[in-house]
């Protein structure tokens, strides 16, 4: 009997776990296609109603500053609800951000559709803070990496695949929309504007149909519930801790990641509205967030075949935040086109710094862990706060000169990289 069953179980263990990758696969997908969507509804909002480049700013604030709102009542839910069926609670969330666009577009007001967007963002983080830890957890830990550098692709896939999608159904003739609005009186502008704020119902109610059925898959999927692991990577001086903030590496990688996440979301977010200040069509300027997206992918493969093999972490986050530096400052003193292209390079130096600076960030904390990711979970907050900056100048100044904002957020990447991660005391001897 013992010699019949023992075959079929590591085929049925195998068929489990790949069953598990592509359900989270999929998962980190709808991660990647919903938070890229920003990048042309900020200019398609800026247009519909009628806003500032501060004030369509707030599109990437609603959403991102959820993360920070909602990091440590995640961990709360998914205590009670465990990580499978929190996955469901998290699309389900999600689900009501997206159905809250309709009587957005029908009122056309901007305060609505920046609550959906928070709704969206909530799910969301409900959603990241089940599934990144699960993907590491659900396989062997020596290749979680990998796992996790491939449910990156599949994110940043989405991401640049997410605003051309949207773009089709929303601004496909946006040069010609914004030409033909300029000829018009106070009531047909007001007509034309309500209609264009109505184009978003179709496709934000298909996602929400899909949110739903997504939802209901997992809660009756066969996706194992799986425990937390112990973290096994304390020293022994955490034992003699009493608080998060007596882990300088984590403080600083917090701050780092803070930074970081806001140059990401200023290369996706703000490189279609940056193209459309500089006389580029809305036809040819709604694939830049694309091209960003896909400037990471292409970071995301690279390091998988350099890293350790040829680069350790440390070596590729100070190269990632060279390139930073290098791209901004082309940015800033480039001609039209170039300097939008360098936008969208910034998503190759992007790419790898979020999965560099978790392992520095966390190393050692022992049982303040995860307290210590919920920290970095808040960090995401970044993404609200610096693109504001980044408005702000763009309507005091010019949108090229507005990225000078991201010279400071590299410089201090550079220095985590280089020295930050290694302090482990506020002492200055150890």
């Amino acid at each position: 009997m013992q010699n019949t069953d023992t075959p079929d179980q590591p085929r049925q263990n195998r068929k489990n776990y790949i069953l598990s990758i592509t359900i989270i696969g999929i998962l980190f997908f709808i991660f990647g296609f919903v938070t890229w969507l920003n990048g042309i509804l900020i200019p398609y909002l800026k247009i519909a109603c009628e806003l500032t480049n501060f004030e369509a700013l707030f599109v990437a604030f609603a959403f991102y500053i959820s993360y920070t709102v909602m990091a440590l009542p995640s961990s709360w839910i998914l205590k009670k609800t465990g990580f499978k069926n929190g996955m469901m609670v998290g699309l389900l969330v999600m689900a009501a951000g997206t159905l809250i666009f309709v009587p957005a577009a029908e009122t056309r007001i901007y305060g609505i559709f920046l609550l959906g967007l928070f709704i969206m963002g909530t799910g969301l983080a409900i959603l990241q803070t089940a599934s990144n830890p699960y993907i590491t957890i659900i396989g062997p830990r020596e290749s979680a990496a990998k796992r996790i550098s491939i449910m990156g692709i599949a994110n940043k896939l989405a991401g640049a695949i997410a605003p051309l999608i949207l773009a089709y159904f929303i601004l496909s003739d946006g040069d010609a929309f914004v030409e033909h609005l300029k000829t018009l009186d106070e009531q047909a502008k007001v007509l034309a504007l309500d209609g264009l704020a109505s184009r978003v119902i179709l496709p934000y109610t298909v996602m929400t149909v899909v949110l739903v059925l997504l939802g209901l898959m997992i809660r009756f999927s066969p996706l194992p519930e799986i425990e937390e692991e112990q973290d096994d990577t304390a020293d022994e001086a955490a034992a003699h801790r009493t608080n998060i903030f007596q882990f300088p590496n984590l403080v600083l990688g917090v701050l780092a990641l803070f930074l970081y996440v806001g140059a990401e979301v200023i290369a996706g977010d703000t490189i279609i509205r940056y193209g459309i200040s500089l006389g580029i069509p809305i036809s040819t300027a709604k694939i830049f967030t694309s091209l960003t997206l896909a400037s990471m992918i292409v970071g995301y493969i690279l390091g998988i075949v350099f890293i350790p093999r040829y680069i350790s972490q440390q070596m590729a986050l100070q190269t990632s935040a060279v390139l930073g530096l290098l791209f901004s400052f082309l940015v800033l003193i480039s001609p039209p086109m170039p300097s939008v292209i360098f936008v969208a390079l910034l998503g190759l130096s992007n790419a790898l710094v979020w999965p560099a600076i978790w392992p520095l960030a966390i190393h050692g904390l022992g049982k303040f862990l995860k307290t210590g990711s919920a920290m970095l979970i808040m960090a995401i907050a970044g993404g609200a706060l610096i693109p504001l900056a980044w408005g702000k100048l763009s309507d005091v100044y010019n949108s090229q000169y507005a990225y000078w904002i991201l010279l400071p957020c590299y410089l201090f990447i550079f220095w985590y990289a280089y020295r930050g991660y290694k302090v482990m005391s506020w002492k200055r001897e150890e």
